[in-house]
């Protein structure tokens, strides 16, 4: 049954300001979609004669942009005259979606469009695409060889919402040469909160003066760590098996652990074993990259750079736990792609699921891997002989690639769904900034994040019913 303009517009509004990194999956047996959600076959493109034209919105920039490019121009010298894929930067994520949620109400929507992960629910509710699964079952295309934690991440009850296309995860960076000034062995790297605050501390290095030069540890005030911790420990961050079992009503990241892991970071920072950069991710970056922080979160993404940045050498360890006995695993980030529906030709939509089958094969995943630093979502790519050699180069990443294999699938490591998962994220960030001025304890502070968030939650889940 389609929706109503009226509980339209209020999806639209109700919350959506996207504006970072986490995660998604759902409720129902549908796979998500538009009302329309039945995937044309490869007579569609027989049928159409001439040039089918997909454009193509995409949020890459910089190197990531060029290797984009690259992909995009040799597709379309494959299919020369018969299908050709226009790629549009339409500024960062959050501005992506907000021009998306324009072009729902002009009714004029990109034949295809890559989204964050913390914009699936939205994705879902907005009725607007087909399912990458409706296209895989009606070609009997095997998903097998997409990794099962990335897999699980865009998957709704079981079945493929979209399409994963660039992958991240996190991990826990070192600098090694700080390590091994402090008499310490960077091959030994912490794995609790527990180890690395004791780390913390005896990394911390101060001057004659007693100013601190260096940090034992230092990571942004983004509360995409907290949900990385707390699925670490598989706990949930949200309800209904973090929106998994049935649509999340409420926020649960006020639990005994939640506050546990903020109340952890705060009395780091407390005790001057942590530098406080605040929520911009670009000066804690600038932080470790400088070598004034010794140990930092952060993604994937950003290995190469850092490698080519610092002066000193880059280690990697696995994303700590929060005690030795957790049996979760790390929430995968970056984006996927989606095919649009209603008001796209059946020739549109077969020609952005080729496109999508090709960017997701073993070859050209290898490269966008090697390329960016991506995680690769075809397991296949991994034994590319390029990609072998890439990793070889850049020892560092194998850590991610254990890291991955060694997470099981489960509702926690998918992440939660939620509809304000953006809100939901800023919400922790303001709770572990009370902690650290001391205004609040970690159990006060994210207990007040979650009352405050459920008008949200409600809103939301009430305009798409």
């Amino acid at each position: 049954m389609k929706k109503s303009a009226r509980a339209l517009a209020a999806l639209l509004v109700a919350g959506l300001t996207l504006t970072a990194c986490s995660s998604g999956d759902s409720t129902s047996g549908s796979g998500g979609g538009s009302t329309d959600a039945a995937a044309p076959g490869a007579q569609a493109l027989d049928q159409a004669g001439g040039v089918t034209i997909v454009e193509f919105w995409h949020s890459m920039t910089g190197k990531n942009a060029d290797v984009l490019t690259g992909l995009v121009d040799q597709f379309n010298a494959a299919h020369q005259g018969k299908i050709q894929i226009k790629a549009e930067f339409q500024g960062k994520y959050d501005e992506l979606v907000a021009k998306y949620k324009a072009s729902v109400q002009q009714k004029g929507t990109p034949a295809l469009v890559q989204v964050y992960d913390i914009g699936t629910r939205f994705m879902i509710d907005s009725k607007q695409t087909v399912p990458a699964q409706a296209f895989a079952d009606k070609d009997g295309y095997s998903l097998d060889d997409l990794d099962p934690n990335i897999r699980n991440y865009y998957s709704v009850g079981g079945k493929l919402a979209a399409m994963p296309f660039n992958s991240s995860m996190p991990v826990l960076y070192l600098n090694t040469d700080a390590f091994k000034e402090a008499g310490l062995d960077p091959a030994k790297p912490p794995t609790t909160l527990a180890e690395l605050g004791d780390l913390a501390q005896k990394l911390t290095k101060k001057d004659a003066n007693g100013q601190t030069v260096r940090y034992g540890f230092g990571a942004a005030i983004y509360g995409w760590f907290v949900e990385q911790l707390l699925a670490e420990s598989g706990t949930m961050y949200c309800d209904q098996d973090n929106g998994r079992s049935n649509k999340a009503g409420k926020a649960v990241f006020d639990s005994a652990q939640g506050a546990r892991i903020v109340q952890w970071w705060a009395d780091l920072v407390k005790n001057g074993y942590a530098a406080n950069t605040g929520r911009v991710t670009d000066d804690a970056q600038a932080a470790f990259k400088s070598g004034t922080v010794a140990m930092h979160l952060e993604s994937t993404g950003v290995l190469r750079g850092y490698t080519e940045a610092a002066k000193f050498t880059v280690g990697t360890a696995a994303f700590p736990k929060v005690t030795a006995s957790d049996q979760g695993g790390p929430v995968i980030g970056g984006a996927s792609l989606w095919i649009s529906g209603p008001g796209h030709s059946d020739a549109e939509k077969r020609a952005a699921w080729e496109f999508e089958k090709f960017l997701t094969s073993p070859e050209q995943q290898a490269a966008w891997h090697t390329g960016t630093g991506y995680f690769p979502v075809n397991r296949k790519s991994l034994d590319d002989p390029k990609d072998k050699e890439w990793v070889a180069k850049y020892p560092q990443f194998q850590t991610a690639i254990d890291q991955l294999k060694a997470t099981k699938p489960a509702p926690a490591t998918a992440g939660c769904l939620l509809g304000v998962m953006p809100q939901a994220r800023k919400g922790v960030e303001t709770a572990i900034e009370q902690t650290i001025k001391g205004s609040k304890t970690a159990q006060q502070a994210l207990t007040d994040a979650a009352k405050e968030l459920q008008p949200a939650i409600d809103s939301y889940n009430s305009s798409v019913g």
